[in-house]
């Protein structure tokens, strides 16, 4: 029996591993870098066969009287860990018999990792902070916890006010894993924004792109009166790439009959040999072509306007104020069909051969309380430039005197939360499955590859980009 469980522990780990090689590139070692990831809306994974929510159907029962200890994984910096040691006080107002440890496991790649080698061990925490692929692999070591009995609790589910409150993008990312259950809530989000030299639009009268045309209008302008400038950056090619396709309506690829490569299409192929094209005459960069974060073309005046995580606002001030730093969103195919990519961490529960209900109970009541909380989404907002996850935050007296002195200067990472909580109609998250991940790494290397090489045949890089997936 030993050896079985032995056996059992090393091929789950083993396929836990696999899971973790289709993952992103985590060698692009900065903060901007959780926002360069794989969010999700779809999946379908065959390996997960229902089973990961609560067995017992009848509600699960909550003892406010039982003292229980909940463990919290999280990616935190110091600055929103006081955040959340803040609210973990107001929180033991509410439940003061649920003892909450907070532990920071290093980045999202490492607390993964960390995880992934807790699961197989049974110490796998009760509540963590996760991407979506992340939740691929804890669901096929049915390790991660479904919600939906929770959010339907009579006495401690959600109420109908507050599912209304989330913004819906955000929300139904948690319930799309391909079984039709929900395994997170949001914790905070940003997208992409068109960051652009303020100053140097208004002393020209250059007008600031709305779509992609009169973007590439206005590079050339730009060009023309700088040559030696590059005027546009774009920090991340496979979001560009996933965000060109839902633009302009075509195929990237399918959660359907357990994940789908569809990016290899005459239409995606025809933009990339016309980006090309702008490429070649020196319009645009992106962040592996020019070896770093494109902010540094805005903020080293090397060019004009950079394309970048909201989350990275700070990144793209200008040193010493020397201009003022526009913010606008990214331009569209059709800006009455606006569609910008939606990004950043969820919290699931986790659990282990031996949690109790009361730890389940209790780890829900956490992440409720941090996704629900006005207070809590308004100041971790505040402090980390991401965008609070409920409506109701936006609206909070404090928040609202906090935008309003957003400004293109020290002001920048109000005016950038602003600009993305405008935008909350033109989210999304593309499909996740075992293997998406991949096809995100292989979109962005198809990316490098075609703009770079005048020898490269861009239809031969598109179908090898698809062998690799399928590999």
């Amino acid at each position: 029996m030993k050896m079985y469980k032995r056996l059992l522990a090393l091929l789950l780990a083993l396929t836990m591993l696999l899971l973790c090689a289709c993952g992103d590139d985590s060698s692009k070692n900065d903060d901007r870098d959780d926002d360069q990831r794989e969010d999700v809306s779809q999946s379908d994974t065959d390996d997960q066969d229902g089973n990961n929510d609560v067995e017992d159907k009848e509600e699960i029962s909550f003892d406010p009287k039982d003292v229980v200890t909940i463990t919290f994984a999280h990616t935190l910096s110091t600055r929103l860990q006081a955040v959340l040691n803040d609210y973990i006080v107001e929180f033991n107002k509410i439940y003061p018999n649920i003892h909450i440890q907070p532990s920071y496991y290093g980045g999202y790649q490492d607390t993964f990792d960390q995880i992934q080698s807790m699961i197989v061990m049974g110490q796998a925490p009760n509540v963590a902070i996760c991407y979506p692929e992340h939740v691929v692999a804890y669901n096929t070591a049915n390790a991660t916890v479904a919600l939906d009995d929770f959010i339907d609790h009579s006495e401690y589910g959600l109420t109908d006010a507050q599912k209304a409150d989330f913004v819906t993008a955000f929300y139904n990312e948690g319930k799309a894993y391909g079984d039709g259950k929900m395994y997170t809530l949001p914790m905070s989000k940003s997208t992409e924004v068109l960051y652009y030299n303020k100053t140097f639009f208004n002393r020209y009268g250059l007008k600031v792109p709305t779509t992609w045309d009169e973007m590439w209008q206005v590079c050339a302008q730009i060009k023309a009166m700088e040559p030696s400038c590059i005027p546009l950056g774009y920090d991340d090619e496979a979001n560009w790439f996933i965000t060109m396709c839902k633009q302009m309506d075509t195929d990237y690829i399918s959660a359907k009959d357990g994940g789908q490569f569809l990016f290899d299409n005459a239409e995606n192929r025809a933009w990339m040999k016309e980006l090309r094209g702008y490429y070649q005459q020196g319009l645009f960069t992106t962040q592996d072509l020019f070896g770093s974060y494109t902010s540094e073309l805005l903020t080293g005046s090397y060019g004009y306007m950079s394309i970048g995580s909201s989350g990275g606002a700070s990144y793209n001030q200008a040193p010493g104020n020397e201009f003022e730093v526009g913010v606008a969103p990214v331009p569209q195919m059709d800006p009455a069909d606006p569609k910008a990519v939606s990004q950043g961490p969820n919290l699931c529960v986790l659990k282990n051969a031996d949690t109790t209900d009361q730890e389940l109970m209790a780890s829900w009541l956490f992440i409720q309380f941090l996704s629900t909380n006005a207070d809590f989404q308004m100041s971790y907002s505040m402090t980390s430039g991401y965008m609070p996850v409920i409506k109701s935050a936006t609206r909070h007296a404090s928040y609202s005197a906090w935008l309003s002195q957003a400004d293109g200067y020290n002001g920048l990472v109000a005016r950038t939360v602003q600009a993305s909580i405008n935008n909350f109609s033109s989210y999304f998250v593309p499909p996740a499955f075992n293997g998406s991940s991949k096809a995100r790494e292989q979109v962005g290397d198809l990316m490098v590859k075609c703009l770079d090489g005048l020898s490269v045949d861009i239809d031969k890089a598109f179908k090898d980009a698809i062998k690799e997936c399928e590999n």
